[in-house]
């Protein structure tokens, strides 16, 4: 090996570690944001399926606050005001909290209605 190569390959020694240590705070917030990101989707899912579940029992004169509450994930802390029942329809509210994993940043809160027929 020529002394020139054999120098300047012992003077990279150590680049390429100090250039990841440089750019994982980037992949770590990237991460995060498409967990964050994934959770918010996740809420509104379970928001939807919370609010058609409240308004069908509550169309048939169910307890819609209590599907509501039982169709949607626990640590989304949800909240489901009795729906409000109408002479045709049957509309139901739920709002769910969703957690941030980001520092900083706020937790999202998300409101999914659903309307159903009201059967008589």
């Amino acid at each position: 090996m020529r002394p020139s190569l054999k120098r300047r390959l012992s003077e990279d020694r150590g680049v390429s570690i100090l250039e990841f240590a440089g750019f994982l705070p980037i992949l770590l917030v990237i991460g995060m944001a498409a967990i964050q990101l994934g959770l918010v989707g996740y809420g509104i899912n379970q928001a939807g399926s919370g609010a058609r579940a409240a308004a069908r029992v509550a169309s048939q004169d169910g307890d819609g606050s209590g599907a509501g509450q039982a169709a949607v994930s626990g640590w989304l802390n949800p909240d489901v005001p009795p729906p409000a029942k109408g002479a045709d329809t049957t509309t139901a509210t739920v709002t769910v909290h969703v957690p941030s994993v980001i520092p900083l940043f706020d937790d999202v809160t998300v409101v999914r209605h659903a309307t159903m027929p009201t059967d008589d």
